[in-house]
């Protein structure tokens, strides 16, 4: 599984929107500028973050976008699946074969569903609120 820019930037949207959060819509040209990201490409992310349910919008003057429901409730799976599509590492067929007529597609089955499931299970335990609240010195050293 590799994921694309496209999902990479559809997090970062949503880590923004939930750190931003003051009960307004925010411009999507304030979140491009701090994720220095073009509003252009961003725009693209935030309608298919909107269709899936994600983001509420307004248009015209106090205007942009904020989040549909809390930081906790949406999981990077959900977040990623809506930009990205499956995340299956392989096409689903070779991950359900049983009795495949290719016995090498049948062995490997097991080992590429286990391996979806340990994704899904990761992505599903990460929160947009997690993301957003991990900026809090865990990684400051003191030499």
């Amino acid at each position: 599984m590799k994921v694309s820019t496209r999902g990479r930037y559809a997090i970062k949207v949503m880590i923004d929107l939930a750190e931003h959060d003051n009960g307004q819509f925010i411009p999507l040209s304030d979140i491009a500028r701090r994720q220095e990201i073009s509003e252009k490409y961003l725009e693209a992310i935030v309608s298919t973050l909107s269709k899936a349910g994600f983001l509420q919008s307004l248009r015209g003057k106090g205007g942009g976008y904020k989040l549909s429901h809390r930081p906790d409730e949406y999981s990077v799976r959900e977040v990623l699946e809506a930009t990205e599509g499956s995340l299956a590492p392989v096409p689903e067929e070779e991950m359900y074969s049983v009795g495949d007529e290719h016995v090498s597609t049948f062995r490997t089955a097991k080992m590429w569903k286990g391996l979806y499931d340990v994704i899904e299970d990761y992505l599903n335990s990460v929160s947009i609120r997690d993301l957003a609240g991990e900026d809090n010195g865990q990684y400051d050293f003191v030499i």
